[in-house]
């Protein structure tokens, strides 16, 4: 599972959150569990956004403290990310072509706002480079 710390710190009125791989995302709640809630939106739609624009995804620090959190990214953003990282420097055109699908298919694959793949696709993916699919429930 993709996850990123978060310090979360008590204020006065609330709980204060922050990433320390992030340094223009943070978010707040009035308790805990809202500012954990929270900070799984803040954390994917930043990613979303960095991710269309071309950003580099920092690679998750993994830091560890009374007040920081494991914030987990949503499959389908974790799976457009893990896609880019695995394809590295080889092109969309290339590994589609590998996959015997559309180029268009496959740059869907890597949009976390688009990417809808199936079991299936993922195994074929898995494949092409190497790898095996582990999926789990937690």
């Amino acid at each position: 599972m993709l996850s990123y710390a978060a310090r979360i710190k008590k204020e006065a009125d609330g709980y204060v959150v922050t990433f320390p791989d992030f340094e223009n995302v943070m978010t707040y709640g009035l308790t805990m569990e809202e500012a954990l809630l929270n900070a799984e939106e803040a954390l994917n739609g930043c990613l979303e956004s960095d991710f269309e624009r071309n950003f580099k995804i920092p690679e998750p620090c993994h830091i560890t403290g009374k007040n920081v959190h494991q914030i987990p990214v949503a499959p389908h953003v974790a799976v457009a990310i893990m896609l880019r990282t695995l394809r590295a420097e080889r092109s969309q055109m290339e590994i589609a072509k590998q996959l015997n699908i559309a180029y268009q298919v496959y740059q869907r694959l890597e949009n976390p706002r688009k990417a809808n793949p199936t079991i299936k696709t993922l195994e074929k993916i898995a494949k092409v480079f190497g790898r095996r699919v582990e999926l789990g429930f937690i």
